[in-house]
């Protein structure tokens, strides 16, 4: 395509030679372009959008543009008076190539980014001085591939009265790595926006989706999959890059740090033909590598799955992608693309997410009429999205034991187990800690807390902040007797307590209960669970 477009305008340039009456060369058929600097100056040459092709006895050939003037021309002919002195018109971008050979560009050089607990000072003048000297476009490969090398979830470019702050987000804790220039923002949220296919001048927030390949200047290759967030704030438009690792083999079961008796309940869950299985919580804990994870395992020949999403963050072989673009004011724009999908016969229907009524409705109906029906749920725990549905559904049987599974997820830092430091803690933690474990369900072992032990993050030079990736801290409700029982009742006597109060009693572990043993062998810190868990 490139070779298309310089042979076009090597040919619009010869047809205007013709016209002006100048003599035209094609300077990409000059494989050994001889550079002769001590006729001009390169800030002359810039001046004066003029290079010299030829020089030797019998003269000297420029080469000038459409753009250079004839008073440029007549000036160079009384300098050279002892010369012959001849003009070829040339294209720009042949101009453009000779002034690459006569100004080299600057090397760039992409630094790693190194995150450490001193001051990041000298991090951020390097990161900025390195973003304010290269293209827009490799502005966002270098952020982005700089992001993956540290595991971080996702970018974050936010506009301040005086400047552009870059932070990265690892483990769940905030970095800043640069401050930028509002105007070089604008190079970086222009090449954003046209990737991402949203504007720089929405004034509503929106949301695109970046998946591309990107050769930066130093001829390195960077995979781009990014979604994207805008919101448009009083100082520009800040923007959340959400980063997605493109490799399928980080979507299983075996990855999500299930226990035996965690995996059990997905594995039976998701065995079956039916029902309705949601991974309910915030943005950023976990819950769309949990479904992918499910539905990478269900991936066999003899299944039919289809998903509806917005946008589509991974691609699976095998599986049927719909993207949705939901459109402000259009609540059944979801469920309608679900009512038609589940005309396709589907085993399988992942939803991407549960927003309205009118789709919670109807994923329930497709799960009592023969599909397995995965979604995502915003809600605080198992107990509060199980309310919410309650009170969407209402008090209707059929709907409720088509629920067959609601796991509640956070993600918490895992401790660096080379530099955890051991410790005693106060008696205000002690007490905590045993209130937790005395509301185990019965079916569970307390565990002995007299001697209790917990650990804190320790450092080293290549750890300063002594975590080590994240792990999650979940609860599965699974639909029991005792639960259909209680919701028989009118939804208004229902609360979320009674609802997590039963399921415990039928065995299920809270988000609390699995934090406590988290904490007990030493994988996370007693700060960091009440940090999430409030």
């Amino acid at each position: 395509m490139a070779i298309d477009i310089r042979i076009s305008e090597e040919q619009t340039t010869e047809k205007r030679a013709g016209i002006l009456g100048l003599e035209y060369v094609d300077t990409s058929k000059i494989t050994d372009k001889q550079l002769y600097p001590e006729l001009l100056s390169k800030e002359d040459m810039y001046a004066m959008r003029v290079i010299p092709i030829v020089f030797n006895k019998n003269g000297i050939d420029f080469g000038i543009t459409t753009t250079t003037s004839q008073q440029t021309m007549t000036k160079l002919t009384q300098q050279f008076l002892d010369h012959r002195v001849s003009y070829k018109l040339i294209s720009d971008s042949g101009y453009n190539d000779y002034m690459k050979l006569y100004d080299p560009p600057k090397k760039v050089v992409y630094k790693d980014i190194t995150i450490s607990g001193d001051s990041q000072a000298d991090l951020i003048m390097q990161v900025s001085a390195t973003l304010d000297q290269v293209r827009a476009d490799d502005m966002l490969a270098y952020l982005t591939s700089q992001a993956h090398k540290l595991g971080a979830s996702d970018i974050h470019i936010e506009n301040q009265p005086a400047h552009v702050r870059i932070r990265i987000r690892i483990d769940g804790v905030l970095h800043p790595i640069a401050k930028i220039s509002h105007e070089r923002s604008r190079m970086l949220t222009s090449s954003i926006a046209s990737a991402s296919n949203i504007s720089t001048s929405s004034p509503t927030s929106q949301q695109g989706h970046i998946t591309q390949k990107v050769r930066m200047a130093d001829e390195s290759e960077v995979n781009i999959n990014l979604r994207v967030e805008s919101v448009p704030a009083i100082n520009g438009m800040d923007i959340v890059m959400r980063l997605f690792n493109m490799e399928a083999s980080n979507y299983t079961l075996d990855r999500l740090g299930l226990n035996s008796i965690e995996r059990k309940v997905v594995d039976d869950i998701i065995k079956k033909p039916n029902g309705l299985v949601l991974a309910v919580g915030p943005t950023g804990s976990g819950k769309t590598t949990t479904l992918y994870s499910m539905l990478n395992t269900l991936n066999v020949e003899t299944r039919k799955i289809i998903t509806i999403e917005d946008p589509v963050e991974y691609q699976f072989d095998g599986v049927t992608q719909i993207s949705v673009a939901s459109e402000k004011g259009d609540e059944t724009h979801f469920a309608d693309k679900l009512r038609a999908v589940l005309r396709l016969d589907p085993d399988v229907v992942m939803v991407g997410e549960i927003r309205d009524n009118d789709t919670a409705k109807t994923a329930l109906q497709a799960s009592l009429t023969g599909h397995l029906v995965l979604s995502t749920f915003h809600a605080g725990s198992s107990a509060q999205a199980l309310t919410r549905m309650v009170d969407i559904i209402g008090q209707n049987p059929l709907f409720t034991s088509a629920i067959r599974l609601i796991m509640a997820q956070r993600l918490v830092r895992r401790l660096d187990d080379t530099t955890k430091i051991a410790y005693e803690p106060d008696e205000a933690a002690k007490k905590q800690i045993s209130e937790i474990i005395e509301s185990l369900p019965a079916i569970y072992k307390k565990p002995d807390i007299s001697n209790l032990k917990l650990y804190k993050p320790g450092s080293s030079k290549e750890n300063p902040f002594g975590y080590k990736g994240q792990i999650a801290i979940r609860e599965q409700m699974v639909m029991s007797d005792a639960l259909r029982a209680l919701l028989i009742k009118p939804s208004a006597e229902i609360t979320s307590q009674m609802i997590e109060d039963t399921a415990v009693q039928a065995g299920m572990l809270t988000m609390l209960h699995n934090a406590v043993f988290k904490l007990l062998s030493g994988e996370t810190t007693y700060d960091e669970v009440f940090r999430v868990l409030g």
